[in-house]
């Protein structure tokens, strides 16, 4: 795939079908599954032992109706001639699907970049196709990501809905009160005094903050 338009997907109430049951589909389901997926459907005559204990398995050769509602498809079988008719359903029902092995006459839509996680702190790399060189580039980048910054990230998590949902706070106060939480400032003071001493700093800078809660209450809740 030589170019491609990156994204991140929610998958957690999406039906995700992965048609084969081996060491690629395996992957895939493990995956999704870290991604936050719930509903995955595996379609395979045999499936391999490491399926996770959630996946909806269906021993059965590959019919058009296995995608009946399905969100995300893939293509993982080790036949061509069946991922091509799953590529074929998928693409005919307007879902976007996934093959694992190359085809040049029925690629697939998308393609899963060498993936990282730390916590909510994704890394991901594409290089048009040589995963090798992906993983190597995954691998040097992903020794590089600060313990801070995942815990800014989890901060933000609890700190983003207020900040959105803030009665009297401008639009361009919030942008600004979302980029003094991208600083080094803002880490040290995550770091020195948690989350509370990082909202108090916040209601300093932007006093119309006031009016909404402690976020550590609102959890507590």
């Amino acid at each position: 795939m030589a170019a491609a338009y990156p994204l991140m997907l929610n998958v957690v109430d999406r039906l995700c079908v992965i048609i084969g049951g081996g060491g690629v589909a395996v992957r895939k389901a493990k995956g999704l599954i870290d991604a936050g997926a719930k509903h995955i459907r595996m379609v395979s005559p045999g499936f391999h032992p490491d399926i996770p204990i959630i996946v909806e398995k269906i021993s059965a050769r590959f019919e058009a109706d296995h995608l009946e509602g399905a969100g995300l498809v893939f293509a993982v079988t080790d036949s061509a001639e069946i991922n091509d008719a799953v590529v074929r359903e998928a693409r005919r029902r307007g879902i976007l699907v996934n093959r694992a092995d190359s085809d040049d006459d029925e690629p697939g839509d998308f393609t899963t970049p060498a993936l990282a996680r730390h916590g909510p702190v994704v890394v991901t790399v594409s290089t048009a196709g040589a995963p090798a060189l992906a993983a190597m580039i995954r691998d040097s980048l992903s020794g590089q990501v600060d313990p801070q910054w995942c815990k800014m990230a989890e901060a933000m998590q609890i700190l983003r809905p207020k900040i959105l949902t803030a009665d009297h706070l401008r639009p361009d106060e919030r942008r600004d009160a979302f980029r003094s939480l991208a600083t080094p400032s803002a880490l040290a003071t995550l770091a020195n005094g948690g989350i509370d001493l990082l909202w108090e700093s916040l209601v300093l800078r932007f006093p119309r903050l006031a009016s909404s809660e402690s976020p550590v209450r609102v959890t507590q809740k």
